[in-house]
């Protein structure tokens, strides 16, 4: 998605670029209202791009933040940081780190909170696991299982149940017990 959005901003930079020539070389002799509007609209182009490439650089986590644990201060960085102050910090139901992050497979990680774990890898992005979803989750292994990363975080549906996206499949949560459906 960085990406993408570089990419955007470039192009939009590029096209304001080429109407500001383009209205210079014009052989129009009002060429003051012509190169104002251009000019404007270049203005307006380069803030757009300006603004895309912020919200790239936004994007990417480099944040970090110390949490005092039960056991001492817990660092939380990178992909893990980001999924962790967008649910709400230490004053989530996530609550505080309970530990250090462990590498999975494929260079992701996890780590583990009071109340869940957050897990992340390039394929999948950040997501959270908890509650009867997540004790099944590990009990066939957790990232290391048939199931291996999150998809999605816990999805409340309509009727009721809970459910939660793996690589290989699906856990669902129903009236206290949990259904594991492979892919």
């Amino acid at each position: 998605m960085n990406h993408f959005a570089r990419r955007t901003a470039a192009v939009t930079m590029t096209l304001a670029a080429a109407t500001l020539v383009f209205t210079g070389c014009s052989k129009n002799n009002d060429n003051s209202s012509s190169a104002a509007s251009a000019s404007s609209a270049a203005s307006a182009a380069q803030h757009s791009a300006t603004s895309m490439l912020s919200s790239a650089s936004a994007a990417v986590p480099t944040g970090e933040t110390t949490v005092p644990g039960p056991n001492g201060d817990i660092a939380v960085t990178g992909h893990i940081f980001s999924k962790y102050i967008s649910s709400g910090g230490p004053t989530s139901p996530l609550g505080k780190p309970t530990a250090t992050p462990v590498t999975g497979p494929n260079n992701g990680s996890c780590q583990e909170f009071e109340g869940g774990a957050i897990c992340w890898s390039e394929q999948t992005d950040a997501h959270i696991v908890w509650g009867d979803i997540r004790a099944a989750w590990e009990s066939d292994g957790a990232v290391n299982g048939a199931l291996g990363y999150p998809t999605s975080d816990e999805k409340d549906n309509p009727d009721g149940t809970k459910e939660s996206d793996f690589v290989g499949g699906k856990i669902a949560w129903a009236n206290g017990q949990t259904t594991v459906t492979p892919k």
